[in-house]
């Protein structure tokens, strides 16, 4: 009977793999479970994920793979906002629409923003923040028609 079983079992086993092996390659896993910049490898020719450096002097923040970058200038004369995607490659600035910057500072400024002449960021100037540390800067923007907005200290954006 024990004989018997182990038949049975190394037939069943034989099945399995032959149904396996017979797998067409849309329907295998996988190769790999970790792809290679999870498991500390950056993929080959591209930056990791992880470059939060800014590129344009501000400060960098994310909405889920985009990554924008806001300029806030103390002096008022131009704030900018720049887009660029997973890797921080740059947008065209006609990615966002709806670009509002409302600074508070004693006082609410809103400050309309529109496409700089290169069409490379959003810019726009108000009055000058005379106490920096003591305001914030809501930016308001869309994609692809979904508003965003986020609130930062004005403190933030390095000066």
């Amino acid at each position: 009977m024990h004989c018997a079983l182990n038949r049975v079992s190394a037939v069943v086993a034989a099945a399995a793999m032959l149904a396996a092996c017979g797998r067409s390659p849309a329907s295998a896993p996988p190769a790999a479970s970790v792809p290679p910049a999870a498991a500390g490898a950056p993929l080959e020719g591209t930056a990791t994920h992880g470059d939060h450096n800014p590129h344009h002097g501000g400060v960098v923040l994310m909405k889920g793979d985009l990554h924008y970058e806001v300029v806030l200038d103390a002096t008022g004369r131009a704030h900018h906002v720049y887009f660029s995607d997973a890797l921080r490659e740059e947008l065209p600035a006609s990615i966002a629409s709806d670009v509002v910057l409302t600074i508070r500072h004693p006082g609410e400024e809103r400050i309309a923003m529109q496409i700089d002449e290169t069409g490379e960021s959003w810019v726009g100037a108000g009055r000058p923040v005379e106490a920096p540390a003591n305001a914030t800067a809501r930016l308001a923007f869309a994609i692809e028609h979904e508003p965003y907005f986020i609130d930062i200290p004005f403190t933030s954006a390095p000066r």
